[in-house]
């Protein structure tokens, strides 16, 4: 039964371990899978970059482990002494199971654990990401050597591909990548939702909220293109940045880029904030206008939690969390207009707003909430372990 939580263990905790590229990924995104396994009496291993996040996760109970992970690089002799690293980490841990999150700890970690006693493996995808959504030469060089190592390394029985919607279930069977009885959906990464909490609407100007990395494959360029048509309408409203740039991604903006907008007076940065469901109570509207596939957008279900409605596009992931017209508006991805549009309608709509805000509340309660992807989670590490 999917919902039924792991039998509690009483000593000598069995180990499970994360990898996962930067604490503060941890952090933000996998604390209900990891807070369901501590719950169920295993020990938990975190082994990340270590940047911000380690007194924060190892208040929960969690063991941190530094591995110098760098998402963008591709030199194979780096690549092979982070194996190494990830190896001899294994057999010192000796985990009873594996938790990869994204692709490159994906690899690794499948990739060790045969030179580690062979554990079983779990691995989330979250999103297709920059390697399956850019065009660029190197993400088309990289993509093939990606799906031929998928397709070797999670194709045993005692490993699973945990994916966020039905899109990239799809994706990875259609292509013949990962075999469909190895693959388990799990919608979202989960949202506490006694944390997030429904608020009234602020007063003044309706605000549009994005929260998120400042990224280009997230659409702001259109947002931003959005934000001028309605500027020259003299439409009264507030388009808010609350992020920063991550230079581990290639699709990156520059802290300069977003200086410029915000001087041409067509946004507020705010910068990375650690009080998102502060944030979303002075938010009227979440917008996420992105142009690749996502796994379940985090911001827009804590969005959904505070009763807030979502702008989004059209694409895997968001069309899973956002039913347009009833908990917020869909529109095509890379069409300013359209997003203009959908920004007009709910500005000069409050009740509307109101209405699909708490629509969106019960549909994140009753199907992305931290309690149901923790269980989730939780019951695919019993169907794993003996």
């Amino acid at each position: 039964m999917i919902n039924e939580p792991l039998p509690a263990m009483t000593s000598h905790p069995r180990k499970v371990l994360f990898l996962v590229t930067e604490d503060w990924a941890f952090w933000r995104h996998r604390l209900p899978m990891a807070r369901a396994a501590r719950d169920a009496g295993f020990a938990v291993t975190v082994a990340c970059r270590v940047n911000a996040h380690r007194d924060r996760i190892e208040a929960e109970g969690f063991r941190v482990v530094a591995l110098p992970w760098n998402r963008r690089g591709v030199n194979p002799l780096t690549e092979i002494a982070l194996l190494w690293k990830v190896i001899a980490l294994l057999r010192a841990e000796r985990p009873a199971l594996i938790h990869n999150v994204a692709i490159k700890p994906a690899i690794h970690g499948a990739l060790a654990a045969g030179f580690a006693g062979s554990p079983p493996v779990v691995t989330t995808v979250a999103g297709m990401g920059w390697v399956y959504a850019s065009e660029s030469l190197k993400a088309r060089l990289i993509r093939p050597v990606v799906t031929a190592l998928f397709r070797l390394l999670l194709n045993r029985p005692e490993r699973r591909l945990i994916v966020q919607n039905p899109d990239d279930q799809a994706f990875f069977v259609d292509k013949s990548i990962v075999q469909a009885d190895r693959i388990v959906l799990i919608e979202g990464s989960g949202v506490d939702t006694e944390q997030f909490v429904p608020a009234p609407e602020p007063a003044g100007r309706p605000s549009f909220f994005y929260v998120g990395r400042m990224l280009r494959d997230k659409g702001l360029a259109d947002l931003i293109a959005a934000t001028r048509l309605l500027r020259d309408r003299s439409i009264p409203l507030r388009v808010v940045l609350v992020g920063e740039p991550d230079p581990g991604n290639p699709a990156s903006l520059s802290a300069d880029d977003l200086r410029a907008w915000e001087a041409a007076g067509l946004v507020e940065w705010w910068g990375h904030r650690d009080d998102v469901a502060a944030v979303w109570r002075e938010a009227h509207v979440a917008v996420l206008p992105t142009l690749y596939r996502e796994g379940v957008p985090k911001a827009l279900l804590e969005a959904g939690a505070t009763g807030r409605p979502s702008i989004a596009t059209d694409m895997p992931g968001c069309r899973d969390l956002v039913v347009d017209g009833q908990t917020g508006l869909l529109v095509p991805p890379g069409d300013a207009g359209a997003l203009a549009a959908a920004m007009l309608a709910l500005a000069e709509d409050p009740p509307r707003r109101v209405a699909l805000g708490a629509a969106a509340r019960e549909r994140v309660v009753a199907r992305f909430s931290s309690r149901v992807v923790g269980r989730q989670t939780a019951a695919v590490y019993r169907a794993l372990l003996p």
